[in-house]
This record gives structure tokens, sequence and C-alpha cells, in this order.
């Protein structure tokens, strides 16, 4: 039974109402006006609303600008031992109540585990909100979908994680599996796999559970991380002896992605799938919350900033300066910081991410990169958005595919040669000559970043691009050793240093 014409109705309303609050920046200054409010007087009697005076914020003439001037922006470090205490299950500290849920995230970077709240309101309204937004613009792009007319292959997480000593009754584990554990059972009669299998820690096991529990599936909608859900995909249509994944799911419509950026791997699924029947929206959704979709059929014009579903934005500016703006103060092309106040408890915190505004009215953004996340040794500014459009053009001017990669710089050397960036890359599908993708790469860098080409210029500064190839499986087994491998993984594009680089260099020659 097809279901979606009778959903049709629901999600076309909730259309209307955020290209209403969208439309204009007024709009978006009333919407994202009323939001900080409301995160302020939900939080006054909380800790951190006695510590910042949220109650004597909301009394002022302009609460925003005084919200701004009152409280400090945030890092994880500067929240952990907060955050450490609610886990351990104190009331009423970032968020009034007892919050049960905890994300747990490594980031891109390393080091110590985050353990982001999942608050009940930012679990209703942000979260789960925030996934129907997505598929509220799939279905006005696409009418005659058949979205509900079959079920959705969601890969999840598991509760597994480091903390000792937790409560009886706080969780925490990968954002997914909270989603996946706390949805509404009904939603379950539209999912692949079941709860237990999708909850499973050992990926060695999981990974055939999932394929036997999707082979024979209905499949018409698949959500998750590019680079795992290849991996599942691949799986599927070696066990079914198929030519695409459309043989084995004739139904699949749709894949909502996130977590990294689609460009390296859009050639791979083109291969995978019937490219006619297959459509690919992106989504903007982190542990600390869903923060934009694609509203358009076009990946390029960005993801619509969702201002209602119970965060508070600021854009702090890269370019050298300035003070954080709000959503409806930002300006077209500039890449910013995002910071965001939230219904989890975080309140004017960087997840970490850059974003560049790709318009203004209504507001829509793409995910630059991680504010870590770079290479900048010699005065080059390589950025993860530069490195993922330049390798995504290599890889198709040599046929080739890519499975993971990372950069690191290499410093000057007693030999002579200048200092230049290291790639390690796994591949699906080898170039012909790693020395010629090497030249492709480094004229596409160029091509895309202005401080990269004069580096490069006249090969006085920085030498052109060393390529290593790793051994098939090192990243994976590199996650396995941090305890990140799985559904949520994320391999740091790039590093400033060459400490990540050495240890996967070490792994790659003795494994």
């Amino acid at each position: 039974m097809n279901l979606t014409p009778l959903a049709l109705p629901w999600f076309a309303l909730r259309r209307r109402i955020l290209r209403s609050r969208t439309s204009s920046r007024e709009a978006i200054e009333r919407t994202q006006r009323g939001e900080l409010i409301s995160l302020l007087r939900a939080a006054q009697h909380t800790e951190m609303g006695r510590r910042h005076g949220f109650a004597e914020l909301l009394r002022e003439e302009d609460p925003c600008r005084a919200y701004s001037a009152a409280v400090a922006t945030s890092e994880y470090e500067d929240v952990r031992d907060d955050v450490m205490r609610m886990v351990m299950g104190e009331r009423d500290v970032l968020w009034p109540g007892h919050t049960l849920r905890f994300a747990q995230s490594s980031g891109t970077s390393g080091g110590k585990s985050k353990y982001i709240p999942i608050t009940a309101e930012g679990l209703q309204r942000n979260h789960y909100g925030g996934a129907s937004d997505a598929v509220a613009f799939y279905l006005g792009m696409n009418p005659r979908s058949r979205l509900f007319g079959g079920k959705c292959f969601i890969l999840g997480g598991s509760y597994a994680n480091e903390v000792e000593g937790l409560p009886a009754d706080v969780r925490v584990g990968d954002l997914s599996a909270t989603l996946i554990a706390e949805v509404n059972p009904v939603i379950n009669l539209f999912r692949v796999p079941d709860r237990r299998t999708a909850l499973m820690t050992d990926w060695t096991e999981k990974l055939p559970a999932l394929v036997e529990a999707s082979l024979h599936a209905d499949i018409t909608n698949i959500s998750g991380v590019p680079s795992w859900f290849m991996t599942v995909i691949e799986r599927v249509i070696e066990r079914a002896g198929a030519e695409t994944i459309h043989d084995v799911w004739p139904g699949l419509e749709v894949f909502f992605h996130g977590g990294i950026s689609f460009a390296p791997y859009r050639e791979q699924y083109r291969r995978l799938t019937d490219p006619a029947r297959m459509h690919y929206i992106e989504n903007y959704n982190a542990s600390e919350g869903f923060f934009a979709a694609q509203d358009t059929p076009e990946p390029e014009a960005g993801m619509l900033l969702m201002p209602d579903r119970g965060i508070f934005y600021e854009f702090r500016p890269l370019d050298g300066g300035g003070e954080p703006v709000a959503a409806w103060e930002v300006e077209e092309g500039r890449t910013y910081e995002l910071l965001v106040s939230s219904c989890n408890g975080l309140w004017r915190y960087s997840p970490g991410d850059t974003v560049r505004v790709e318009s203004a009215a209504p507001l829509r953004i793409s995910v630059a990169g991680r504010t870590r996340s770079f290479i900048n040794a010699f005065g080059e500014e390589l950025m993860v958005h530069n490195a993922e459009a330049a390798m995504a053009a290599a890889c198709r001017e040599h046929g080739c595919d890519v499975a993971d990669y990372t950069a690191a710089p290499v410093y000057a050397r007693a030999d002579g040669r200048r200092g230049h960036h290291q790639w390690l890359i796994e591949w699906r599908r080898a170039p012909r000559s790693t020395e010629d993708f090497g030249h492709t790469l480094d004229r596409e860098l160029r091509r895309v970043n202005s401080d990269y080409e004069a580096k490069r210029s006249g090969g006085i500064f920085l030498d052109g691009p060393e390529i290593t190839t790793a051994r098939p499986g090192l990243f994976d087994r590199w996650l396995a050793s941090t305890g990140k491998l799985g559904g949520q993984r994320k391999i740091p594009r790039l590093s400033n240093s060459r400490e990540l680089m050495e240890r996967l260099l070490e792994m790659n020659k003795t494994e």
C-alpha cells in the first residue's frame, strides 16, 4: 500500500510555513528572535540561566544583542564539565530537567569523545522535525513519489560508549542509535532493519546482518553517510548477483545523505544505481542538531537553514573579522564559523563547522569544512571544500574512484625538496598513473584556491602533491582502532600536523 498521497497535504503545509519564515531577511529575523526568546525563557531557571541572567536579558529592549554581549562563545572543552555533570544525572544544569540521552561524538579531529545532550525537546523539535522537513522538501520536488509505498533503510550506530558509572536511566551512544531507539513505533513498520539489528555494536557482524535484512525488502529510500552506505550497497549487489542496486531494490528513488561531502562519491553511486530513477538530497544534521536540508533540485544552491526548529544561529566571519552576526545579517558568498544556541542546552556553541552562505534570503548554506580540518602550513589555507572539489574533478578526468583519503603537510627536507602536501588515498578504482593523478589534483587545487595557487606559483614556496596509495581497508582498520568504525564514521580529510598521517603510514607499512 502506497501511503504517500495521504501524506502529501501535511508536508505541503510544512513547506508553505518554512517558505513564509525564510522568504526575506525580515521573516528570518522575526522567526529567529522568537526562537531565542523561547530558549531564554525555557532555561532562565537553570544553572546556566542564573549564571548569565537570562531572566534579565528577556527584559532588555533588544534581548538578542544583550544575549550576545552577556554570553561568551564556547567550544566543547568550555562546557565539558557541565555536560559530564548532566551525564551523571544532575538536573537543571544547561537545560531544564534531567537529560537522559547523549550523543557520543569524536568530531573529525580525534581526541577525547564529546557527549552532546539530546534533550526531549531537541529530539522532537529538532532532530525528528528536521528529518520531516527534509522529506517535505523532497516530496515538493517529486510529487509523484511513492516514498511511503515501501521501506526506508537507515544505517544506525549503537550505544557503545566509554563512560563508566552511568546512571541506570542514562544512555550514551551514537546519535543514530537514539534516533532509532526513541522513534515512534509506527515508523518501525516502514524501516529496515529491525531495532535489534540496527543497534548491533560489532560491525563485522552487523554488516552481513544489514545485507540479509535488506536483500528482499522493498526499499524506496536510504539514509546515511555516503562512504559507509557505499560498502553496504556493494555487499547487497554482490550477495544478490546483480548489476546495480535497482536490480535488487527496484523501488529505490532517493538517498538522504550527510556527514561528509558527496562529491567524491557521486560517480560511484551513478555506476551502482540507475541514474534515471535516483535522487540525492543532502542534509546538514549533526549530533548538535539538524540544521539545514536541500530544498531545490540543484545541490549547488545549498541547503535551506531551518529557522524554527529550536535553534538560534550566529555566524562568525572567517575572513578577518568582526563579531558574530545573526542569521538575518549574513552576506552572500562569505564563509563563517557556525554558532548555535539550542534546546539541547548548548549556548553560543561552535560545532566546529564552517559554512558558506549561498543565498541570504532564503538563507541557504553549504558546508565548507571543519574549523580545524585544513592545511595552512605554508600560507596556502587549503579548506576541505577545496579538497573535495579538486578530488572529484581529478577522479572524473582519470576515471578513478576514491574510497577514502586524508592529507597532511610535508615540510622542507635536507635533500632539497620543498614543502608539499602528502595525500594518502585508498582507491576503489585506481588511476593508471598516480603521478598523473597528482598533477591533475594539483591543477584543480590551484584552480579552486587562490592562496594555494600563489604558493605554488613558480614552484618557489610549495611543491606539487605527493600521492601515496593506502592498502585496502586501511582507514577502516584505523577507525576500528579508535573505536569509531560504523555508520557515523568520518575520516579527517585535512590535518595541519603530521600526527594522524604518521600513524596511518605506520599501519599501512606493517599491516
